[in-house]
């Protein structure tokens, strides 16, 4: 990723690291889904469980002190750095359980906002969206599961040992965040998806807007070669009457497409086609059709009328 992408995805983490619950059971849930986090983010983890913790604290009437506060967040830092397990700053030395089926849909969004922060890594390199949660095997089709109930289907599979859980659509991505409490930093996402979005339209039909024109240019190019060569031995003269029409007007307006030589001459466009088809044919076969009305000019007459 560039390194404005990078940031973009760590401005979206740190503002779901703020994302202060109202309710003291989504506090809880949020912090068991912060269980287990990877090493990397230990550091952010263990301030947002102080903080969760210290909001459940004052909801209880237990201890607000600054310096009791701010102790016992340095003591929790550096447990934090010295052990995988976040149980150092969980109230009882155990991580909390959750159970999803019986838990409202305000936690189970308090606690999938607490897996992503823990275990959720957000890439929008090469113009792609890839979000994936790394847990457990067992942890990760558990969350392929709960995702699925709230509309969000995600696969997973098993990656060296740990299960991945995975999301590649940008709209789904969005979706989850939306959900999980992002603000501004995703509306600054969502506006670099949707502007990628349409340069990803615009270039396609740029790009078969040049292949038509290209496809045209090397057709009137052969057209114009048989014209001339039918001119230059007198078989063009030969030709019915439609095919000469259709042949100098081609001449005359190369660049035209089928469609404005046949308002130019007012006939159908199959009716030009066809005629071209029999000049360029003619030209590289010299003995088909030498003279002969194959109904060009028929059905081209009963055209004009």
């Amino acid at each position: 990723m560039t390194t404005a992408e990078r940031d973009l995805v760590e401005s979206l983490r740190f503002e779901l690291a703020a994302v202060d619950p109202p309710r003291r059971c989504c506090r809880i849930a949020e912090i068991a889904g912060l269980a287990g986090a990877f090493q990397p983010r230990r550091r952010m983890v263990t301030r947002v469980i102080l903080r969760l913790r210290g909001r459940a604290a004052l909801h209880a009437g237990g201890s607000t002190d600054p310096s009791i506060v701010g102790a016992r967040a340095g003591a929790a830092a550096r447990a934090i750095e010295r052990t995988v397990k976040l149980s150092d700053v969980l109230p009882g030395g155990t991580e909390p359980d959750f159970e999803w089926r019986t838990a409202a849909e305000h936690c189970r969004v308090a606690y999938l906002r607490g897996r992503f922060l823990a275990h959720g890594s957000l890439s929008l390199a090469a113009g792609r969206t890839h979000l994936e949660f790394v847990l457990p095997l067992v942890e990760a089709m558990a969350l392929s599961q709960q995702f699925g109930q709230t509309g969000l289907e995600a696969s997973w599979r098993l990656r060296r040992g740990r299960g991945v859980v995975t999301w590649k659509s940008g709209e789904t991505v969005g979706t989850f965040l939306r959900v999980v409490g992002a603000g501004s930093a995703l509306l600054t996402l969502e506006s670099r998806l949707v502007s990628r979005s349409v340069r990803g339209e615009l270039n396609r039909f740029i790009n078969a807007e040049s292949a038509n024109l290209q496809r045209a240019v090397a057709a009137a190019a052969r057209q114009l070669d048989a014209i001339a060569t039918l001119a230059a031995d007198g078989r063009l003269a030969e030709q019915p009457y439609v095919v000469q029409l259709v042949a100098d007007a081609r001449r005359e307006v190369p660049e035209a497409t089928l469609a404005e030589l046949a308002e130019k001459l007012q006939l159908h466009r199959s009716a030009v086609q066809r005629a071209l088809e029999r000049v360029e044919r003619l030209a590289l076969h010299p003995d088909d059709g030498v003279g002969k009305d194959d109904g060009v000019g028929k059905r081209a007459g009963r055209a004009r009328i």
